[in-house]
């Protein structure tokens, strides 16, 4: 009799987005409620295949990163995100087309060796691209499953060559209101900042992210480079980065800024610690609308938790 033993962060094939969904046009459209618009797909497309990274998608799959669950529908993916610096709303794909992303340069400083500012191809020639099949749980209570392309963020830290004193990493997005208009916001504390401790950062899970279904990203995506952090909630997977600087003091995150009593650093996945204002012990699969529990550190544990040893006592989810 064969016994098949899940990892930590696989998940039973009955809670899985059903495989009409890939086929069914017609399902995509009309899954979750989330007006779709069939004819934003190709215009989409076309952005993304005038990226210039475009030859290095899609790249071979790293195995150690793959769970028991087929990735959201592409489809839905392009019109459900978060990304405040063009709208409140998840269908923001039409407004995310204003974002250039290139020329596109990020820049290290702080507590490296040398501070320099890197253009994004000539940093994605320095790394190693590769796939890997992630859950995606956000602090609104949805999860989805996606194929980032990317490098270890570990690859990242080694690349910039950072100092002994250097505790922590700071990444910070983009700041023009003139291709952002959710930038002209004045109540929040533009640009987006987030957040890691260097113990964190070097975590084997951390992920830049420069594509996703084989492609480079999308703009509502995050476009040109983000970070995903697996076992932390999405609002701490900074998009559109610019700047990463070493640093010695624990960062101030864009939410910390904007509601303190809400949101903190850690910002880990953790079932059993409320929202102040909705339960995290279930999520709603993106694609199905169904309601699934959660897991601490979204399943990632056997990974992360180690991180946290002599922290139980505080709200990882801040």
């Amino acid at each position: 009799m064969l016994i098949k033993r899940h990892r930590g962060w696989e998940i039973a094939e009955r809670e899985a987005t059903p495989e009409a969904l890939f086929l069914d046009r017609r399902a995509v459209l009309a899954a979750g409620g989330f007006g779709l618009m069939a004819a934003g797909i190709p215009r989409i497309a076309r952005a993304e295949d005038a990226d210039p990274s475009a030859s290095l998608y899609p790249a071979k799959a790293n195995p150690k990163f793959t769970i028991d669950r087929p990735v959201t529908p592409e489809a839905i993916n392009l019109h459900y995100n978060n990304f405040y610096e063009y709208s409140t709303d998840k269908d923001l794909a039409d407004a995310a087309q204003q974002l250039k992303t290139r020329p596109w340069t990020v820049q290290f400083d702080g507590l490296v060796e040398a501070p320099k500012t890197v253009d994004i191809d000539d940093l994605l020639k320095a790394m190693t691209l590769e796939e890997r099949l992630y859950r995606h749980r956000c602090v609104e209570a949805w999860s989805m499953t996606v194929p980032w392309t990317g490098f270890p963020l570990a690859a990242l830290v080694a690349y910039a060559k950072p100092l002994s004193g250097a505790k922590y990493v700071r990444m910070e997005t983009f700041m023009n209101a003139d291709m952002a208009p959710g930038q002209n916001q004045p109540f929040y504390p533009w640009p987006y900042v987030e957040g890691l401790t260097m113990a964190e950062a070097t975590n084997e899970l951390a992920f830049m992210v420069t594509g996703a279904y084989g492609k480079p990203l999308p703009k509502q995506m995050g476009a040109p480079i983000r970070l995903h952090t697996p076992w932390k909630y999405g609002f701490k997977s900074v998009k559109s980065i610019v700047k990463i600087s070493f640093v010695e003091e624990q960062p101030l995150n864009f939410w910390q800024q904007l509601q303190s009593s809400e949101y903190g650093f850690w910002a880990n996945v953790n079932p059993e610690v409320p929202h102040p204002r909705w339960s995290q012990a279930t999520e709603t699969v993106i694609g199905t609308n169904d309601r699934i529990p959660t897991k601490l550190f979204n399943g990632y544990g056997e990974f992360v938790a180690g991180l946290y040893k002599g922290m139980e006592s505080e709200p990882l989810y801040m």
